[in-house]
């Protein structure tokens, strides 16, 4: 197999796609030969076989620029791939769709947001499978699309050797309106409000560094914070992310249904017990730890039964997540079924 792989970024040093370098590391075991065409290049230790090239945007903003090495790449190593696998962005296919067909080059999007458009429509077209991860995807219904593992390496998030305070609790993820971090904020006053005894860390920057909604949700918290219950932190690295899980007791993800947010496999990989309002894990998790809906008064009462859980029903619980992790989501079960999509005749 010789693989284009065309991304966000590359660095495992990345807060939110930090995890993909080991996902390319995985995939180009079964390669000849894998070109990355990545929009912003940071730190990395990948196989030889992998070729890294940016289209430069840690060097500065600029579209003019990413779209004449966009094309540069796709062009001058034509003859080195056969496949394309374009993580996430529907748009570097609505760009190079005509080319690579003419070209007779097999294409496999990775797309799992709820929301999608006739852009996206038009991208599933042009390529030969698009993957999702959701039932809830927007994509979930094309015919050429087949649902995914969300590909956690359940051997690096594995859990601690040390027992955790189980009045601790962790939210993990951009601070962005679809994440629900307000949400949390108030599901953790009325808790307090309760007389209900907890410690919060929420950690994580916004999309955007000027952005509102994070500085409203740390507004929210600062009374809490001022009490010494609710802290706020920025981002950490995919790697640090592992011990943040691990020292503490539940993780809390009201992000809505319709992605399946990699960091609720990885908590419950590494042993949290876990609160989340995604569709994608029902049957796994008790109804009790799933919000019934979106107000902040259906994630309290989620967040309360996690807190109070009795000790026996938390292993079991802790248990079946993680064995659920490894048998339906971990990252070799991802490989494994992507490689085939990816393999030309």
């Amino acid at each position: 197999m010789r693989l284009l792989i065309v991304t966000q970024a590359i660095d495992k040093h990345d807060p939110v796609l930090g995890f993909f370098h080991r996902w390319v590391e995985e995939i180009a075991k079964h390669a000849e030969h894998v070109h990355v065409i990545c929009l912003k290049e940071g730190t990395h230790d990948l196989p030889e076989n992998v070729l890294v090239n940016s289209l430069g945007k840690e060097s500065g903003p600029s579209r003019f620029k990413y779209l004449k090495r966009f094309y540069s790449y796709i062009w001058r190593y034509r003859r080195e791939y056969d496949s394309v696998f374009v993580h996430m962005n529907e748009e570097y296919v609505l760009l190079a769709g005509v080319p690579w067909f003419f070209w007779g080059k097999k294409v496999v999007l990775w797309r799992n947001h709820k929301q999608g458009s006739w852009r996206t429509k038009l991208a599933g077209f042009f390529t030969n499978t698009v993957c999702y991860t959701s039932p809830s995807a927007y994509v979930a219904s094309f015919k050429n699309a087949v649902r995914m593992p969300i590909g956690i390496d359940t051997e690096f998030f594995s859990p601690g050797q040390h027992a955790t305070d189980p009045k601790t609790v962790l939210f993990l993820g951009r601070i962005d309106p679809v994440k629900k971090a307000d949400t949390f904020v108030r599901a953790l006053e009325a808790l307090h409000e309760k007389g209900i005894v907890f410690h919060a860390d929420i950690v994580g920057d916004p999309s955007e560094p000027q952005s509102k909604y994070a500085h409203d949700v740390r507004n929210l918290a600062a009374p809490m914070a001022l009490e010494g219950i609710v802290t706020v932190e920025k981002s950490v690295t995919n790697e640090q992310s592992r011990e943040l899980y691990r020292t503490h007791a539940v993780y809390v993800n009201l992000t809505p249904s319709g992605s399946f947010d990699k960091t609720i496999g990885e908590a419950m990989s590494t042993g949290s017990l876990v609160v989340a309002a995604n569709d994608a894990v029902e049957g796994t998790l008790p109804a009790s730890l799933m919000p019934a809906d979106e107000s902040f008064e259906s994630a309290a009462e989620a967040i309360r039964t996690a807190l109070r859980m009795p000790e026996s029903e938390r292993r079991d619980v802790i248990a079946r997540s993680r064995e659920y992790i490894e048998r339906e989501h971990s990252l070799k079960l991802l490989v494994e079924k992507l490689v085939p999509l990816l393999t030309t005749v």
